[in-house]
Order: C-alpha cells, then structure tokens, then sequence
C-alpha cells in the first residue's frame, strides 16, 4: 500500500468516524434537547436521504470533469458547515438546511473517496483496496459512536454542540490530509458523450452495469435498509429482545465484518464474483430463517435473543463477502475515465434502497411479522437469481478478475475477444 492510498484509507475512516459520531444522536437532539419533536427529528432523517439522492446524480458528472480529489474537498467542507451549523442551530428551518448541507457533503464523499481508490489501485489489489476500505469503515462507525455515546448528555446542549463541532473540525482536518495528495493524470475519455444527460444514457447503455444497480438496489433493501427500522422493531415486537440486546446484535454485525474481513477476502479473490454475490443471497434467506426462529419459533427468551443476535452476525459475513467484490465491479464495469460516474450512479442506487427499505420494512416488522420474514426471505433468494443473471453478461476477466495474466483492467466497452486475448 502506497502512501498515497493509506491517506485516502485514513479519509475513509475519518468520514465514518464523523458519521458514527453524531448520527446515533441526531433523533435526540434535535426532538428533546432542541425540543422540536418527532416530527422535526423525522424529517431530519428524511433530508438526509433526499439531499443524497439531489446532488448524486451531478456528482458523478462533477467527478468526471473535475477529478474526484477536488469533489471531495468540496464535499468535506460542505459537510464541516453542517455540521457545525446543526449544533448551533436552534430551529426548525436552521436545522432542515444544516442537515441538507451535511447529508450531502456525507453522500458525495462516498463516491469521490472510491473513485481515489480506482485511481491509486490495480485489477490485482482493488479487491483487497475495498475490503480495507469496508473494514475501516465500519471500525470508524464503531469507535465513533462509541465514543459520541460518552460524551453526550441529552440534559446539555452544549454537549451535542461539542460533538458536531468535533465533527465539523474532523471534516476539516480530513480535507487537509486529501489535499496532500498527489493524483495520477486522469485518462480522457474518449468518445464519451458531452453532457451529462449524454452520459448517464452511455451508463443505462451497459446492460451489465444496469443488472449489477439491480442487484445492489435488493441487497442494500433486503439488509442494509432493514438494520435499524424494520429487523429491529421485529426483534422488539415479535422476539421481545430488549434494547441492551438489540445493541448487542448491532456490535455482533461490526464484530463479525472485523473479524472475518481479511479471512473472507482469501476465499473470494480468486471465484468468480457472481457466485459470491450469489452466495450472498443464500446466507441471508438463512438468516432470515434464524431471524423467524427467533420471532416466531416460540422458543425461550434466551434462544430468542441467541438467534437475533447470530441473524446480524450473519448479515455481518455476507457484507464482509460484498465489500471485496461489488465495489470492484462497478470500477471495473467503467469505461476509461468514467470511474466517478458510475460510482456516484452506484451509490445513487444504494441512497434509493436504504430510503425504501426502512419505510417498507419498518411496518411490516412491526406488525406483520411472518410476512416480513417471508418477504425479505425472498428478496434474499432474488439476490441469488439476479446474480446468476449478471454473471451471464460479465467477461470472464470482469467476473474472476484472477484470470487475467496482465494488470490491464477489462472494462465495460470492451469486446469479449479482446478481453479473452488479454486473458
């Protein structure tokens, strides 16, 4: 790893640890110590998805034209601002424009970051570049709303001022680190169409980009979006868990991305990536399984608690299989040049998913519980069905990367043959 690309692993971390940080918190504090209610605090959330899915899709053009390093210090310091601002603010329109600015610099970070980690990176070390990317993400997540837990006290304002103010300065210090670094020359495009509508037609032109955004709306709706809406009031309502246990589940999933990263990366490096997408979709229609033996198996309230915990650890395992292989194939399904674009379009996907899944599945959870499990245990097994599918429209170096004797990355528009001579 070079020291370029340790410095964007550190940004990665640095930007979940900000996101760990205060958003645990943002319900609390803007509805009890802010007393602005339910309501408010709900729309909070809510601009946090919307401002996410408005500036993706120019994000992705931006990237393109002006590189990802200038992007992302835009980003960082559009995130510093509300930050900031949301801990000073005091009403409802203060606090619905400083979450808009936050959730947007947060949104574009996303894809700048991946897109610096396509440049510094080859087709034999991308995988290995996302998993680190995936493993410190989640240990920022962890360490940072560990950390936010402590120094909160919903009885002090200012206490939440502290914590957003440490954030926006760890926004700040996090675009000074990217600063430094030194990006390769950005290959032109060629033949890529001029304007931005031109361009996302060139995208929904790649039948196989357009399958894998298929697969990543139902996996980020079938898992992603059902962490901390619907699966949990089902563990609530139908399995009775507690809150102390619902936390333990939730450190169960971190545990195990921790745990079983690197271990997982040696498995699927060298398989094909369909099928670990596809053995993905079985893992979780299991888990879902586990998760109505839990709610629905009328065991002892020790069983049930032991099974609820192992669903998230098992979400946890596929999500440490996802990481070395999705986010590669969206940089590897880009024509030159066109990395940015389809990341943004990627993770346009995935704010869509994550804004469906929780209003989708947090009823259904609540309420109907066998339906919920048989639904999202089916969403699952379409996981499977849809990769086998995109497996069908991936050159063979694309789908198995390890089956190139060259470190020339088989892109998009290129032509089975000339993938296969590169072979």
């Amino acid at each position: 790893m070079g020291a370029e690309m340790r410095r964007i692993h550190v940004g990665n971390a640095l930007s979940a640890f900000g996101l760990g940080f205060t958003v645990p918190y943002l319900y609390v504090y803007v509805a009890q110590v802010r007393d602005l209610g339910a309501m408010t605090a709900g729309l909070v959330l809510a601009v946090f998805a919307v401002a996410a899915l408005v500036v993706l899709p120019f994000a992705g053009r931006a990237i393109v034209r002006r590189g990802p390093l200038p992007v992302l210090l835009a980003a960082l310091v559009t995130a510093s601002v509300g930050a900031l601002s949301l801990g000073l603010a005091s009403s409802s329109t203060t606090v619905l424009l400083s979450a808009a600015a936050l959730g947007a610099g947060q949104a574009v970070m996303q894809p700048a970051l991946a897109t610096m980690i396509v440049d510094f990176s080859s087709a034999e070390t991308r995988s290995r570049a996302f998993a680190t990317q995936f493993f410190l993400q989640n240990l920022g997540l962890g360490v940072g709303g560990l950390i936010g837990g402590h120094l909160v006290d919903a009885s002090r304002a200012s206490s939440f001022t502290l914590l957003f103010s440490i954030e926006a300065a760890m926004f700040l210090l996090l675009a000074v680190i990217m600063a430094t670094v030194r990006m390769p020359r950005a290959p032109k495009v060629e033949g890529a169409p001029g304007g931005a509508r031109g361009s996302w037609k060139q995208l929904l032109g790649n039948r196989a980009m357009v399958q894998l955004c298929a697969v990543g709306f139902v996996l980020f709706f079938a898992c992603y979006g059902q962490f901390e809406s619907g699966l949990s009031a089902y563990g609530v309502e139908a399995a009775r868990i507690s809150t102390s246990a619902l936390g333990t589940a939730l450190a169960a999933n971190t545990a195990m991305i921790v745990v079983a990263q690197f271990a997982v990366l040696r498995f699927v490096e060298r398989r094909k990536r369909s099928r670990v997408i596809a053995a993905v979709g079985l893992i979780w229609a299991f888990a879902w399984v586990v998760a109505g033996y839990a709610g629905l198996g009328h065991a002892s309230q020790t069983m049930a608690t032991a099974a609820f915990v192992s669903t998230y650890a098992l979400f946890g395992l596929g999500e440490a299989m996802l990481s070395p292989t999705v986010a590669p194939l969206v940089a590897d399904l880009a024509p030159s040049g066109m990395a940015g674009q389809y990341n943004s379009a990627f993770a346009l996907v995935k704010q869509l998913a994550l804004a469906v899944g929780p209003a989708v599945g947090g009823p259904m959870g609540a309420s109907l519980h066998a339906p919920y499990v048989v639904t999202f245990l089916l969403f699952s097994l379409g996981i499977t069905f849809l990769a086998v599918r995109l497996g069908k429209q991936l050159t063979p170096v694309q789908n198995q990367p390890s089956l190139a004797k060259s470190r020339v990355v088989a892109r998009g528009g290129a032509s089975a043959d000339a993938v296969q001579t590169a072979a």
